[in-house]
């Protein structure tokens, strides 16, 4: 088969075979089958709001906002704010998987 300089081959039918998935995407469709997920994402949200992070965020924001004016603000400015304490809060969801990971890793097949 002769290629074109300027584009790259046409894959033949032939070609066309499913790919194999990654690590990550085998472990992500564990996640969601056993229902563990949704359960990270509900026990993210319960320690969030037992900690008083929630309402911490709120209060960071508001001071934020009223120090430098609502007009002056913007979203990505509150981002930037709150990001290094998401940081916390995503290292305990990162633990569980981990741990639900090594529980289940010889599931994967």
């Amino acid at each position: 088969m002769r290629h074109s300089v300027n584009r790259p081959p046409t894959p033949d039918a032939g070609d066309e075979q499913e790919k194999e998935l990654t690590l990550q995407e085998k472990i992500n469709i564990k996640l969601m089958e056993s229902g563990e997920k949704e359960r990270l994402m509900d026990l993210l949200r319960e320690r969030l709001i037992e900690c008083g992070w929630k309402d911490e965020m709120k209060a960071v924001c508001r001071t934020f906002i009223m120090k430098k004016g609502r007009n002056n603000v913007t979203v990505d400015d509150l981002i930037r704010l709150i990001t290094p304490k998401g940081r916390v809060a995503k290292h305990l969801k990162l633990m569980r998987v981990r741990s639900f990971v090594m529980q289940h890793l010889f599931l994967i097949p």
